[in-house]
């Protein structure tokens, strides 16, 4: 009995020290554009400039970008940065030694990022979403930078001539007898060189071409899948009425 009143506490520890990796910041619900080409585009161009300097896509061929609406001559003009044949995967530019000695650890692989980072905030998109959002300047840190989403993050903020400096506000108020800080917004330190709808509009068009190089193939496969029900519920149909019209006469 005792063992068991011992394994009960310990998985109720298990839980609620899983629920409280989960607590902070509320993720951001991120707009759906896997089916947008024109965001799509727009996003694989923000990741080769700003992403696949650190971060590799080891899963993912430029080639592949076909499917959302780029010929190989546009992907070769505007996109081939660290290769120069279409056919290669997404490789960072860095090399893996320097990226440990400047960050501590290799930047990881992003192909699917995207699927990795749901929880129960959301879903992976969520999260990225609302990660390359958060970022604030903190010169307590080696990089510069911290983050709402990922508190002491090493990765330090690639983006922030597009969204300029911010400094998040709290307001205090009492719980329990305790004084406790809420986030309540940002404040505008220096302009980037997008207004703050832009930047939330490009970091959705990236957070959606990482969606799609997760699984190039989601469309399809729910295309393929709402017909593939539609033929089930046709055929499921058809089944019961010729059931009926066999045993109409037995009955």
């Amino acid at each position: 009995m005792k063992k068991l009143i011992l394994a009960l506490m310990m998985a109720i520890g298990l839980v609620a020290g899983a629920q409280a990796s989960t607590a902070g910041i509320a993720w951001d619900k991120a707009p759906s554009k896997t089916n947008d080409l024109a965001a799509l585009q727009n996003g694989a161009k923000l990741f080769v400039n700003y992403c696949l300097n650190c971060h590799s896509a080891a899963f993912m061929r430029f080639n592949r970008l076909i499917d959302i609406g780029l010929n190989d001559q546009q992907i070769k003009d505007n996109l081939l940065f660290t290769t120069e044949k279409v056919g290669e995967t997404m490789q960072a530019a860095i090399n893996p030694r320097q990226a440990k000695a400047w960050f501590g650890a290799n930047p990881p692989d992003l192909t699917v990022i995207a699927r990795s980072r749901s929880g129960a905030g959301g879903s992976g998109a969520d999260y990225l979403y609302t990660y390359l959002r958060t970022y604030y300047r903190d010169e307590t840190k080696a990089s510069g930078w911290n983050n709402l989403a990922f508190p002491n993050v090493a990765m330090p903020h690639v983006l922030w001539e597009l969204q300029g400096e911010r400094k998040p506000v709290y307001a205090e108020h009492e719980e329990g007898g305790h004084k406790v800080e809420v986030f309540k917004g940002w404040q505008q330190v220096t302009p980037g060189t997008m207004t703050p709808l832009q930047y939330d509009q490009s970091i959705g068009d990236l957070v959606g071409y990482l969606q799609w190089m997760g699984e190039p193939s989601q469309n399809t496969r729910v295309r393929i899948g709402v017909w593939v029900l539609i033929f089930l519920l046709f055929l499921t149909f058809i089944t019961w009425r010729l059931n009926a019209a066999y045993w109409k006469d037995v009955k």
